[in-house]
Protein backbone atom coordinates (compact mmCIF):
# COMPACT_ATOMS: atom_id res chain seq x y z
CA UNK A 1 0.00 0.00 0.00
CA UNK A 2 1.37 3.89 -1.14
CA UNK A 3 1.38 6.35 1.72
CA UNK A 4 1.08 9.65 1.15
CA UNK A 5 3.36 11.79 2.74
CA UNK A 6 2.29 15.61 3.88
CA UNK A 7 5.71 18.74 4.13
CA UNK A 8 5.83 18.40 7.55
CA UNK A 9 6.96 14.91 7.01
CA UNK A 10 9.80 16.08 4.51
CA UNK A 11 10.38 19.14 7.11
CA UNK A 12 10.49 17.34 10.30
CA UNK A 13 13.90 15.11 8.45
CA UNK A 14 16.08 18.00 8.08
CA UNK A 15 15.48 19.28 11.53
CA UNK A 16 18.01 19.72 13.76
CA UNK A 17 16.30 21.20 16.73
CA UNK A 18 17.12 18.95 19.95
CA UNK A 19 13.22 19.08 21.25
CA UNK A 20 12.26 17.72 17.83
CA UNK A 21 14.73 14.41 17.45
CA UNK A 22 11.96 12.03 18.03
CA UNK A 23 10.09 13.18 15.39
CA UNK A 24 13.25 13.30 12.63
CA UNK A 25 13.53 9.95 13.42
CA UNK A 26 10.78 8.88 12.79
CA UNK A 27 10.48 11.29 9.94
CA UNK A 28 13.44 9.93 8.29
CA UNK A 29 12.56 6.21 8.63
CA UNK A 30 9.45 6.82 7.09
CA UNK A 31 11.49 8.46 3.91
CA UNK A 32 13.65 5.87 4.35
CA UNK A 33 10.53 3.26 2.88
CA UNK A 34 9.65 2.68 -0.42
CA UNK A 35 6.24 2.45 -0.81
CA UNK A 36 5.58 6.70 -0.46
CA UNK A 37 4.08 9.55 -2.81
CA UNK A 38 4.62 12.62 -2.63
CA UNK A 39 2.71 15.81 -4.55
CA UNK A 40 4.30 18.82 -6.71
CA UNK A 41 2.85 20.76 -3.74
CA UNK A 42 4.64 19.38 -1.16
CA UNK A 43 7.63 19.37 -2.44
CA UNK A 44 6.98 23.03 -3.17
CA UNK A 45 6.09 23.70 0.35
CA UNK A 46 8.89 21.81 0.96
CA UNK A 47 11.40 24.02 -0.31
CA UNK A 48 9.58 27.25 0.47
CA UNK A 49 9.79 26.57 4.29
CA UNK A 50 13.01 24.80 4.28
CA UNK A 51 15.04 27.35 2.75
CA UNK A 52 13.48 30.56 3.97
CA UNK A 53 15.69 32.59 5.53
CA UNK A 54 14.13 33.14 8.70
CA UNK A 55 14.37 29.57 9.64
CA UNK A 56 16.83 28.65 12.39
CA UNK A 57 18.87 25.62 10.43
CA UNK A 58 17.42 26.96 6.72
CA UNK A 59 19.29 24.68 4.02
CA UNK A 60 21.00 25.96 1.28
CA UNK A 61 19.68 25.79 -2.06
CA UNK A 62 21.75 23.32 -3.65
CA UNK A 63 20.79 20.87 -0.86
CA UNK A 64 17.15 20.97 -0.48
CA UNK A 65 17.00 20.89 -4.21
CA UNK A 66 19.20 17.49 -3.93
CA UNK A 67 16.47 16.31 -1.63
CA UNK A 68 14.29 17.03 -3.95
CA UNK A 69 15.73 15.36 -6.47
CA UNK A 70 16.31 12.35 -4.37
CA UNK A 71 12.57 11.91 -2.81
CA UNK A 72 11.38 11.72 -7.08
CA UNK A 73 12.21 8.27 -6.99
CA UNK A 74 8.63 7.76 -5.29
CA UNK A 75 5.46 8.69 -7.30
CA UNK A 76 4.77 12.91 -7.44
CA UNK A 77 1.36 13.36 -8.38
CA UNK A 78 1.32 16.63 -10.61
CA UNK A 79 -1.29 19.67 -9.81
CA UNK A 80 -3.88 19.26 -12.65
CA UNK A 81 -7.36 20.64 -13.22
CA UNK A 82 -8.49 17.48 -11.90
CA UNK A 83 -7.08 17.66 -8.46
CA UNK A 84 -7.94 21.21 -8.17
CA UNK A 85 -11.66 20.71 -9.04
CA UNK A 86 -11.55 17.58 -6.56
CA UNK A 87 -9.68 19.67 -3.92
CA UNK A 88 -12.17 22.30 -3.67
CA UNK A 89 -14.96 19.41 -3.66
CA UNK A 90 -13.21 18.06 -0.64
CA UNK A 91 -12.66 21.72 1.11
CA UNK A 92 -16.77 22.28 1.24
CA UNK A 93 -17.77 18.19 2.15
CA UNK A 94 -14.77 18.37 4.73
CA UNK A 95 -14.21 21.91 6.06
CA UNK A 96 -9.91 21.35 5.28
CA UNK A 97 -8.49 24.01 3.92
CA UNK A 98 -7.89 24.86 0.18
CA UNK A 99 -4.00 23.44 0.76
CA UNK A 100 -4.99 20.15 3.13
CA UNK A 101 -7.82 19.65 0.78
CA UNK A 102 -5.82 19.57 -2.51
CA UNK A 103 -3.12 17.30 -0.54
CA UNK A 104 -5.76 15.14 0.07
CA UNK A 105 -7.20 14.93 -3.49
CA UNK A 106 -3.45 14.14 -4.71
CA UNK A 107 -3.49 11.54 -2.27
CA UNK A 108 -6.73 10.41 -3.77
CA UNK A 109 -5.31 10.44 -7.42
CA UNK A 110 -2.71 8.12 -6.54
CA UNK A 111 -4.93 5.76 -4.81
CA UNK A 112 -3.37 6.03 -1.49
CA UNK A 113 -5.36 5.23 1.39
CA UNK A 114 -3.08 6.88 3.92
CA UNK A 115 -1.61 10.58 4.24
CA UNK A 116 0.49 10.66 7.27
CA UNK A 117 0.93 14.17 8.26
CA UNK A 118 0.65 16.13 11.73
CA UNK A 119 -1.70 19.06 10.55
CA UNK A 120 -5.00 16.95 10.23
CA UNK A 121 -6.84 15.02 12.38
CA UNK A 122 -5.37 11.53 13.42
CA UNK A 123 -7.77 8.69 12.17
CA UNK A 124 -10.32 11.03 10.18
CA UNK A 125 -11.22 9.08 6.68
CA UNK A 126 -11.79 11.94 3.80
CA UNK A 127 -12.89 10.85 0.84
CA UNK A 128 -11.40 7.01 1.81
CA UNK A 129 -8.03 8.31 2.65
CA UNK A 130 -7.21 7.71 6.67
CA UNK A 131 -5.18 10.77 8.20
CA UNK A 132 -2.37 9.04 10.52
CA UNK A 133 -0.43 11.14 12.47
CA UNK A 134 2.92 9.40 12.77
CA UNK A 135 4.39 11.32 15.64
CA UNK A 136 1.85 10.26 17.92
Amino acid sequence: MIRFLDTNILLYSISTDRDEKAKREVATELLAGRDNALSVQVLQEFYVQATRSTRRDALPHEIAVGLMRAWLRFPVQDITLAVLSDALEIKVASGLSYWDAAIVSAARALVCRELFSEDMSHGRVIEGVAIVNPFR
